[in-house]
């Protein structure tokens, strides 16, 4: 299940090839024989708080003169647009400078602080209605580019203005309209819109797809949709012999007009279409995932030893001997975190333990920058991708059961009222005395407390603190925008074999809650003593996507109020609840909410209605993770040095953007392998019968959804045998001329499965 923030990206916590990239934190008791009751942070009761750094003193000496001249470079072309001879000239430059201001010309380039117009002269990009950002291409052929400026809406590009640009491409777009006012109820009348005129960057130059061939040429018909051209290949010739409908990997030449197909060469055959395995291999070379680790990096993850060192041990806060647990996916192997919670006269004491990654993984190691690199573990749906080797992943960090482990903790004292009343945080050496599943923790949590069951009575109380938190964070305004999830399971051959539905249980959320207040509390702490560190944000959403989502929503029957007002959001929320089509609506409205990312400023979390919000808690598997283990390192003292505030923003982008990566490739594995499932179905002689419900209805047939997994499909008019059926719109459905017989947004029926279309990602259905 998704948790921590399950915004856009979803922080599953995953550790099984089919576990779900989870966000965690978790909690364990705090020691009062050595833990000081009051509110002061420490790393360890002995010893004294060192004074944090300011984020501004950690800036490298050699990096003042690139922003004074960069600051320069902005007040020369504000006033005229100037080429680079005539900014040098301007500013009475050396001809020793010449390659730093190139080199400088074009990093401000690329990262939208100026633009470059004809003959090379270069202009504050707003004086000529130029944007620069990445452009996010829709399988319906039109695209966005995403503004990385807070507040500002996207631009958004018409299929014929895209230019040559493809999705994830850095580009350069002119503004050609602006949008007038919207109303609270009124869409506006004008959008946004530009056109690309320069493609900065390419975010990836190879194509993954099958092999075809017409008459006169061969080609690539690309797997991802949104590039919509075929791809021109030379012939297939040694050592490259692919074969029509073998899945390959092309490299894009040459692609001088968007009029024009792009030109390219093949290089490197995947296997047949069709073939076990071949799916993922295309989803995780289209991705450019990792498969293998470099020899360094495996070389200094073997020379971890396996078992805590005594010696680190003792320098530690011991808490082995308390009662500590983990709760996780059936599958699970890398534990990132482990809790404890306790009454206490007045309320609780939580402990949320947390795997002491960065202990193990030291700054500019190989193993730090192999896990920069990929920045966050990938949970494919037949394979996990882990950021880290599996000697640290599943081995030394992983909190297992039964052996010592270090540990970050963060404890917390916590008043009936809901009100903190003292957090600290520690380095600390912990023992788990019990692994949970979620459904084993479930089971406990149907029944009462069993007396005398220790594990029974800790996970009970640590749900009453997890119940409590949750409402008061309802009450404060987070969105709920929790929805079931789908498992595949797969044979040995890689072949799905069952379809589960994960609901996100009273198990889960216990879980969950305990994450964002550890999450919360470490944010606080890094953004009140100015540590440099990044940030997890969720910035509000456009009030122009809002009102679209609105009208989405009153064609599904919902009616809804001012949707920029965070109780009216709230209630259309609460509306949804129990109802079949309360997915669908509220995958709509993720995607009219902006993307959570990283950032190097504590901007807050819209959806979670927190103003102080980080991740903290799976270092094992998110990069992001151990940069903040890193910061509150140096903000306790334990460390000389912390993350580079000058090199925070780019990082921030970069695993911002592995974990979009990520996030796609497990989405796209899965859709296959649901797709997959449903196609197996048309070979059995006995096609099974699903529950459908009808989601929208069109002259040509209707659209539903099969709740228990989350998939929609066409109903085509043609499989409607025995009559002729009519399309009503003003009433949402089609009526049979002769039969009566009604098809109505809002009905259920048996539904069986038609086809399958691979290649489009389609499913029709047929009534049963």
């Amino acid at each position: 299940m998704r948790r921590g923030d399950g915004w856009a990206m979803p922080n599953p916590k995953k550790s099984g090839p089919n576990s779900h990239l989870q966000s965690r934190s978790r909690t364990q008791k705090s020691d009062s024989s050595k833990a000081p009751s009051s509110s002061t942070v420490a790393a360890n009761p002995a010893k004294p708080q060192r004074p944090a750094r300011r984020s501004g003193t950690s800036q490298k000496a050699t990096g003042e003169p690139s922003q004074k001249l960069r600051a320069s470079i902005l007040r020369q072309v504000s006033q005229r647009p100037l080429d680079a001879a005539g900014i040098a000239s301007a500013l009475d430059l050396p001809p020793a400078w010449k390659g730093k201001l190139l080199q400088l010309l074009k990093e401000m380039e690329t990262t939208g602080e100026i633009a470059r117009i004809r003959r090379d002269r270069f202009i504050i990009p707003k004086e000529a209605d130029l944007f620069t950002g990445i452009l996010q291409m829709h399988a319906n052929g039109g695209a966005h580019v995403l503004n990385e400026k807070q507040g500002d809406p996207d631009l958004f590009i018409r299929f014929e203005n895209c230019f040559t640009a493809m999705h994830g491409d850095r580009v350069v777009a002119r503004i050609s309209s602006q949008p007038e006012e919207p109303g609270f109820f009124t869409r506006p009348e004008k959008r946004r819109e530009g056109k690309v005129i320069r493609i900065l960057t390419r975010a990836n130059e190879t194509i993954v797809g099958t092999l075809q061939r017409s008459k006169n040429f061969f080609y690539v018909v690309a797997d991802d949709p949104r590039f919509a051209q075929n791809l021109y290949v030379n012939p297939p010739a040694p050592p490259l012999l692919a074969k029509v409908g073998d899945k390959v990997v092309a490299k894009l030449d040459s692609w001088p007009s968007r009029h024009v197909n792009p030109e390219g060469h093949l290089i490197e055959i995947l296997g047949p279409a069709g073939a076990p395995g071949i799916d993922m291999l295309s989803i995780i070379r289209k991705h450019r995932l990792p498969l293998e680790f470099p020899h360094d990096v495996l070389h200094e993850a073997k020379g971890v030893s396996p078992e805590v060192d005594p010696a680190d041990a003792a320098k530690r806060e011991d808490l082995r001997d308390r009662f500590i647990f983990t709760i996780d996916p059936d599958d699970a192997k890398d534990f990132d975190d482990a809790i404890n919670v306790e009454h206490i006269p007045g309320g609780w004491r939580v402990g949320i333990h947390i795997a002491d990654v960065s202990h193990y993984v030291k700054p500019k190691s190989a193993l730090d920058r192999e896990a920069h690199t990929r920045g966050n573990s990938v949970y494919l749906a037949d394979r996990v991708i882990p950021m880290l080797p599996e000697a640290l992943s599943n081995g030394i960090c992983s909190l297992k059961p039964q052996v010592d482990r270090m540990a970050f903790s963060v404890f917390a004292e916590i008043l009936q009222s809901g009100k903190i009343q003292s957090v600290r945080f520690a380095k600390t050496v912990i023992r788990s005395a019990a692994r949970l599943t979620y459904k084993e923790a479930f089971a406990l949590l149907e029944k009462p407390p069993k007396k005398g069951d220790l594990l029974s009575e800790r996970v009970h109380t640590a749900w009453e603190l997890s119940s409590l938190l949750r409402k008061k964070r309802f009450a404060a305004g987070s969105l709920d925008l929790e929805f079931p999830e789908i498992k595949v399971w797969l044979d040995e051959t890689g072949r799905p074999v069952r379809l589960e539905r994960v609901e996100n249980d009273i198990s889960h959320q216990l879980i969950e809650e305990l994450m964002l207040l550890a999450n919360e509390l470490v944010a606080r702490e890094l953004k009140h003593r100015k540590q440099p560190a990044v940030y997890r944000i969720h910035e509000k959403p456009d009030p122009e996507k809002l009102v679209e989502f609105r009208e989405f929503a009153a064609s599904q029957g919902i009616r809804a109020g001012d949707l920029t007002h965070r109780p009216e959001l709230q209630k259309l929320l609460a509306s949804l609840h129990g109802k079949p089509f309360a997915s669908a609506v509220k995958i709509a409205l993720l995607k009219s909410l902006k993307r959570a990312r990283y950032f190097p400023e504590p901007l807050g979390h819209y959806g979670l209605s927190k103003s102080d919000y980080t991740h903290f808690t799976s270092p094992i598997r998110r990069y992001s993770d151990l940069i903040v283990h890193r910061a509150l390192e140096r903000q306790l003292g334990l460390t000389k040095s912390g993350p580079d505030s000058s090199t925070l923003g780019a990082m921030a982008e970069h695993i911002s953007t592995t974990e979009r990566s990520a996030a796609d490739a497990e989405k796209e594995s899965v859709r296959l392998k649901k797709l997959e499932f449903f196609q197996l179905q048309t070979t059995e002689g006995n096609r099974h019968k699903f529950r459908a419900m009808i989601m929208d209805v069109r002259n040509f047939g209707f659209f539903v959804e099969l709740p228990e997994f989350l998939l929609t499909g066409l109903v085509h008019v043609s499989a409607l045998e025995g009559d002729f059926y009519i399309h009503e719109p003003s009433r949402g459905r089609l009526c049979g001329r002769k039969s009566k017989k009604i098809y109505q947004v809002g009905d259920f029926l048996e539904v069986a499965v038609d086809r399958v279309d691979m290649f489009k990602q389609q499913v029709d259905f047929k009534p049963a």
